[in-house]
């Protein structure tokens, strides 16, 4: 429900899109529960109607009780200033709680903040693990584009690097909100 339009800033804009519509999309339909439907499908049909404000307050409510899925669209308009003043902070924050959920979207989207400096400082062996991560649990549709983003972070990347960032990854737990 992410649209080119929507896209704003940086990195953020170079690989959202389409890439980040399907994410979200796919990612809403894996959860499929009504009472989420209620609350998220609100605030997603906000978003598509570019209402941003109102979309931005329903996912505020929603991530601030541990919703790995609103923390990742907050995420996203703070990074974009949609609906909230544009904040990297913020948006490294949301995307921080979601990534650490294990939500793919969310890891993809802290990747890209770490890959660029923005809200975080640029880390590429942390950009990296954020990347595999997302790409390791990236639908078909995402599984190409984010692994093709993930293995240029890698080329910035020294061997002890890269596997360290690798082993990481494969250690990871993801850890639930309550």
């Amino acid at each position: 429900m992410i649209s080119k339009r929507s896209c704003a800033v940086g990195q953020i804009r170079r690989v959202g899109g389409s890439a980040l519509v399907g994410a979200l999309l796919l990612a809403a339909a894996a959860m499929g529960s009504s009472a989420r439907a209620e609350s998220i499908g609100v605030g997603e049909s906000a978003f598509a109607r570019q209402d941003f404000v109102r979309s931005a307050s329903i996912f505020m409510r929603r991530a601030r009780r541990g919703n790995a899925e609103a923390q990742t669209y907050l995420g996203y308009m703070y990074a974009n200033g949609r609906g909230v003043p544009q904040d990297y902070d913020a948006a490294a924050l949301w995307l921080r709680r979601a990534a650490d959920q294990g939500y793919p979207t969310g890891q993809f989207l802290l990747g890209l903040l770490y890959d660029k400096g923005f809200g975080v400082k640029q880390d590429f062996p942390e950009a990296y693990f954020w990347l595999n991560l997302a790409a390791a649990h990236a639908s078909i549709r995402q599984r190409d584009y984010w692994t093709r983003i993930r293995n240029a972070v890698a080329g910035n990347l020294t061997l002890d690097e890269l596997a360290s960032a690798q082993n990481r990854a494969v250690a990871f737990w993801p850890t639930r909100e309550r």
